[in-house]
């Protein structure tokens, strides 16, 4: 008889439910693949060290196996995405993507470190409301809707921090995004 807790228990108890999750947030061509991934994830990791709240970490990894296939697959990002100034996210989206960029180069781990550098200075100058909302957003890639659950603050109220924080740093990171950016 197969223990509650086994492998092949926890596949039949969350497969739908996280097929499904990952069909709304990846390729439907991509969603069975990540699904497989999760779950061979989950038989390796729970090998070494038992996992205690298996869904939640069954839907953490499958978005962050979503949001890695999504940042492989994007091509030189930096030049071709430049926004008009006025666009709220364009600096912001690019500079994340830099960030994220899983290319080695002595070139872009240069960039990445000055980047980081730079963005954390400027995140420290922000409210802490305003730098949680863009580095839950931004860097661990959760949804508004997703926060509003666990928080309890409304979505917009959300919106409206990170708005705060991305004008902020727009104004902050300009000259390094020029710098990076300029011909």
């Amino acid at each position: 008889m197969k223990s509650t807790n086994s492998p092949e228990a926890i596949f039949g108890r969350y497969r739908r439910q996280l097929l499904a999750f990952i069909a709304r947030r990846a390729p439907a061509d991509e969603a069975e693949d990540i699904l497989q991934e999760v779950f061979l994830r989950f038989v390796q990791t729970d090998a070494i060290s038992p996992i205690e709240q298996v869904a939640a970490w069954l839907f953490r990894t499958a978005r962050n196996r979503i949001i890695d296939r999504l940042r492989k697959r994007r091509e030189e990002t930096l030049p071709a995405a430049r926004q008009a100034p006025d666009d709220d996210t364009g600096l912001v989206s690019e500079i994340t993507a830099l960030l994220t960029d899983d290319r080695e180069s002595p070139e872009m781990e240069y960039l990445r470190k000055l980047v980081w550098e730079e963005l954390e200075k400027a995140l420290d100058e922000l409210p802490e409301a305003q730098r949680d909302i863009f580095w839950l957003t931004e860097i661990e890639g959760f949804s508004f809707r997703e926060l509003a659950e666990d928080t309890g603050i409304s979505v917009n109220t959300l919106l409206a921090r990170k708005h705060y924080a991305v004008r902020h740093l727009r104004k902050r990171l300009a000259d390094i995004y020029e710098a990076l950016l300029g011909d």
